[in-house]
């Protein structure tokens, strides 16, 4: 009996609550990544154009649907010529696959404010598993309302999703290595 009574009141709460919704807000958010080039040194570059949602159904977003999209024309390495090579099909193929795109399967809290996202990562028509750490930064409001930001760092082979080209360095090595670190920092807003 008292575990029906604990569920019905699990149900009530959320009903209470409902369901909350957010939008990612570009001005205030940064889609970064970085990797090794010749083994020496990181190069790093940006995705300016991008859109997220959360679905959450409590406060502290435990359980939220997250949704993000990137535009992969929008790749900014600060060097054309690297750009358009990374649009072509040795890398993102951005004619034919035009975006990248993440689902999530799980939003969980580790502790205090560090999260565990799990989900779905689509590069090129290839799906895979991946976890980012986030930090739960807060909540608080503004003139455009309630906004609340995150931090999420994760690790992705880029030979897994078909980001194929490399070549060998004078003194051995590639040239790019496989693993890319994805870094974002985002703000959502509050639409519901």
């Amino acid at each position: 009996m008292k575990k029906i009574l604990a569920a019905l009141l699990l149900v009530a709460s959320a009903s209470a609550f409902g369901q909350q919704k957010w939008t990612v807000d570009p001005s205030h958010s940064g889609v970064r990544f970085t990797v090794m080039h010749i083994m020496v040194s990181e190069v790093e570059g940006r995705f300016t154009k991008f859109n997220g949602t959360i679905d959450a159904p409590w406060p502290n977003f435990v359980n939220a649907k997250i949704s993000f999209t990137v535009d992969v024309n929008s790749i900014n390495t600060d060097d054309d010529i690297r750009n358009e090579h990374l649009k072509s099909d040795d890398f993102f193929n951005a004619g034919k696959y035009p975006n990248m795109t993440f689902t999530s399967t799980s939003f969980r809290k580790v502790k205090d404010n560090k999260y565990a996202l799990e989900g779905n990562l689509t590069i090129r028509d290839v799906t895979k598993k991946v976890k980012f750490d986030v930090t739960y930064l807060g909540k608080a409001k503004s003139q455009r309302g309630t906004v609340a930001g995150f931090k999420a760092t994760a690790i992705i082979d880029r030979l897994a999703y078909g980001l194929k080209w490399n070549a060998l360095a004078d003194a051995g090595g590639s040239i790019v290595g496989k693993d890319v670190t994805i870094s974002l920092n985002l703000e959502f807003v509050e639409t519901k």
